[in-house]
């Protein structure tokens, strides 16, 4: 591995010349810390001691390269880099599907709630889980992670995003505990219909006129099949409520992702369909961003 070394003080010099070209500060110390190995220690440290050496694993020039791309062509930093760290994993990434977001982490925490309100040994037992629209295979890595005794299955249209998804599952789930379906959501399933314990799903929900007003980097760069969600928002989020009652397992938990202000129009969705007890919970700026319910257990 090609290693570049400099001085703390010459590598903070260098980066104001590059963020006076443009681009987040925020933004270019990712690319410093995913490109060039540097960590969020060394970060600061080199803020604090400008005369001490600096160790990267990429050079000057191809880090400029990089930005200039960025900067210019509004592309995604994790497509040029080809990663992006999503929990305790780090995915790889590409314009087949969306880039995995932060608040997106939070939807496996709450169906883990969900399955030990339930069953405090449920995480331990057998199940099957199924992720809708899995994209990366992100949700999917996560989630045969943390029931490694469950049947997993991942869903989605793209024959794209599921090469992508398949390979973080083989690098990052191995245990083979897990099959990829093409399809349209629940469609795919059928044969599992009425025995599905869990089911995450992060839909395209961005309402069709919105799309054009996106920051460039997500409107030129990621697919509009995982972005766009009809006229309203809702035309995905109702393919799947609709049927969660049949595909679900009695007392099987749905788990959603929506819109940030979508969430009275999806409770009032979850309730329609007879789903028991929706309830909505807030992402990490306390925005009501997920929905949760289950499939009654009689009825």
């Amino acid at each position: 591995m090609q290693t570049t070394r400099c001085s703390a003080q010459d590598l903070l010099a260098w980066r104001r010349s590059k963020l006076a070209q443009g681009g987040r500060a925020v933004d270019f110390d990712w690319l410093l810390m995913m490109q060039g190995d540097l960590s969020w220690a060394a970060l600061q440290k080199m803020r604090i001691l400008p005369e001490s050496t600096v160790y990267l694993a990429a050079s000057l020039t191809e880090l400029e390269s990089l930005w200039h791309r960025h900067v210019t062509e509004h592309v995604p930093l994790q497509h040029l880099v080809g990663r992006c760290p999503w929990r305790d994993v780090e995915l790889q990434v590409s314009a087949a599907a969306l880039i995995p977001r932060q608040e997106t982490e939070l939807l496996i925490d709450l169906a883990l709630q969900c399955l030990k309100h339930s069953d405090s040994d449920a995480l331990s037992q057998a199940g099957f889980w199924a992720d809708l629209g899995t994209g990366s295979g992100a949700i999917a890595v996560a989630l045969a992670r943390s029931l490694p005794r469950w049947e997993g299955h991942a869903v989605d249209l793209s024959a794209e995003a599921l090469d992508l998804a398949r390979v973080n599952l083989r690098s990052l789930a191995p245990s083979n505990g897990w099959t990829l379906h093409q399809g349209s959501w629940w469609e795919p399933l059928r044969h599992l219909w009425g025995m599905l314990h869990l089911v995450l799903s992060n839909p395209p929900y961005i309402p069709r006129t919105q799309l054009h007003g996106l920051d460039p980097v997500v409107r030129d760069h990621e697919p509009h099949l995982a972005l766009s969600g009809g006229d309203d928002g809702l035309d995905c989020l109702r393919a799947i409520i609709d049927k969660a009652p049949r595909a679900l397992a009695p007392g099987g938990w749905l788990l959603v992702e929506h819109h940030h202000d979508q969430s009275d129009d999806v409770l009032m969705l979850m309730r329609d369909a007879g789903l028991d007890a929706p309830q909505a919970r807030p992402d990490l700026q306390g925005v009501m961003r997920f929905a949760l319910a289950q499939r009654p257990l009689r009825g």
